[in-house]
């Protein structure tokens, strides 16, 4: 499948797409994909070096007669977020990337597709290679680990970068310029709970919730997609609150930048109450597709009946932690007042793990304002406390301040308005781009973010147009072009 993408144009950027797809390239198991990115720009005779976290950098003189321009730094991270659905059998570890063409689009066979900085690193790694396109001095910056914690960015030191402007190619709509992003902190819940004996005369049955869209849970939080947690939740606490429901395990979410897509749960009923649960429980999943008919229409809420387990959580936990489930916020906590259309500050309840007397809830808080942040982030710690829960805050970086005066803002608009005869829309997001932090070591660094269309990231559904990665990649072309002299 990948031999149909390579006779894409642009045909340079493609290849690289492929090959960087061939390499598996998780989240903190970077080691393969580090050693590529090296031994590529070794084979160019370029000066390549990672720095003390791993970071690749490598570095290119200016073209012919770009010699005066200010140096610039292009920059992408290397990881990826590795999902999956349910019935794909396919292991990240060992395997590349399943590729094919659907029309417009390049999708991935039941698992994330990587465009999601793939794209941004196959761009770079296209320029390096280039001898025909002119740009001026160029430090490639590959990062590490941004998807589940911005350690690359976090990590990188002061002073070892010389360009003073950087084009971060991790946005994903075609017509937007990003100046601004949101911070984020991790936060999570963990305890202990007392497991007691089955009651006598119950039967065992599994909840299932799947085919949910899932996502980015930044770029997407604001979309009213289901959040599989807070599901499967709700089904619990109406089975404890009507029918003496005791659970015994869930399972429920990914990671914790990925809109939870699936739960499972074992729970226990009395056999008496089973025929009129079944009952409940089929006009409560009808009004939750009722209610989710439009963003979520492919949801299945299942009940199957499953063997015994040997021990169920005993009520008292149950019910402290179904409450503290049900109140934990979710989604969009509160809209930007500077900014049109700009979610400020969300949460993610990205994970729930209850098994064998012990139980993790992992969040994920953003905010382009950082008291919001933690406010969100204490409230959650609140909650969670009601459930005698341990909360530990973690992963914590800061989010971009946009800069409507910037000069390389000034450059990009100029370019795309005399290619595409309009203006770009500039825009913060709610996600977590890496430019706020490298703002931090490198304040006077003028930076930009933008990218192609990239629909679906984080998700098995993630899929990049081709048509926009042409245009993109002119956009790119043209911008080195005119970057400004010294």
């Amino acid at each position: 499948m990948s031999e149909e993408i390579r006779k894409l144009e642009p045909i340079c950027l493609w290849n690289k797409f492929a090959d960087l797809n061939a390499v598996p390239r998780p989240s903190k198991k970077e080691d393969r994909i580090i050693e590529f990115i090296k031994a590529f720009g070794n084979s160019l005779g370029l000066e390549t070096f990672e720095d003390q976290v791993r970071n690749v950098i490598i570095r290119k003189p200016a073209t012919l007669g770009m010699e005066n321009r200010k140096s610039i730094i292009l920059q992408s991270h290397l990881d990826m977020v590795h999902q999956k659905n349910n019935d794909t059998v396919f292991d990240f570890d060992v395997q590349g990337i399943e590729m094919f063409v659907d029309k417009d689009w390049i999708k991935a066979k039941g698992t994330t597709l990587g465009a999601d900085n793939g794209i941004g690193v196959a761009t770079i790694m296209a320029i390096l290679e280039s001898d025909s396109i002119s740009h001026p001095a160029i430090e490639a910056l590959f990062t590490i680990d941004e998807e589940t914690g911005m350690t690359g960015a976090l990590n990188l030191k002061a002073g070892l970068l010389k360009g003073s402007i950087l084009l971060n190619l991790d946005t994903e709509q075609d017509d937007e310029i990003d100046i601004g992003c949101a911070g984020g902190i991790d936060v999570t819940a963990t305890g202990n709970y007392q497991m007691e004996e089955l009651p006598p005369d119950c039967s065992a049955w599994r909840i299932s919730v799947k085919g949910l869209n899932g996502g980015h849970s930044g770029m997407d939080i604001h979309k009213g997609l289901a959040n599989a947690n807070k599901i499967m939740n709700r089904l619990l606490y109406k089975g404890f609150e009507l029918f003496g429901l005791s659970v015994s395990e869930i399972n429920g979410g990914s990671l914790r930048n990925a809109i939870p897509r699936e739960s499972e749960s074992i729970v226990i009923l009395p056999k008496n109450k089973v025929v009129d649960f079944n009952t409940a429980f089929e006009q409560i999943i009808k009004d939750i597709k009722f209610e989710f008919k439009t963003s979520e229409p492919k949801l299945k809420i299942g009940l199957d009946k499953v063997l015994l387990p040997e021990l169920v959580m005993n009520s008292k936990s149950q019910t402290q932690i179904i409450n503290a489930i049900y109140g934990v916020s979710n989604g969009v906590y509160r809209m930007s007042a500077d900014m049109d259309n700009l979610v400020e500050t969300s949460n993610n309840l990205a994970r729930v793990i209850v098994k064998e007397g012990k139980i993790t809830i992992s969040c994920l808080t953003r905010s382009s304002v950082e008291s919001s942040k933690m406010d969100l982030a204490q409230a959650l710690e609140a909650t969670f406390a009601m459930a005698n829960l341990k909360v530990s805050f973690s992963g914590s970086y800061p989010g971009w301040t946009p800069n409507l005066s910037s000069p390389i803002l000034k450059v990009l608009t100029s370019v795309y308005e005399q290619l595409y005869n309009k203006k770009p829309k500039v825009v913060a997001c709610h996600a977590g781009l890496e430019c706020g932090i490298l703002g931090k070591n490198y304040p006077n660094m003028d930076m930009i973010s933008f990218g192609p269309t990239i629909l679906g990231a984080h998700s098995p559904d993630e899929r990049v147009s081709i048509s926009s990665v042409q245009k993109y990649w002119r956009f790119v072309i043209e911008i080195l072009k005119v970057i400004p002299t010294s």
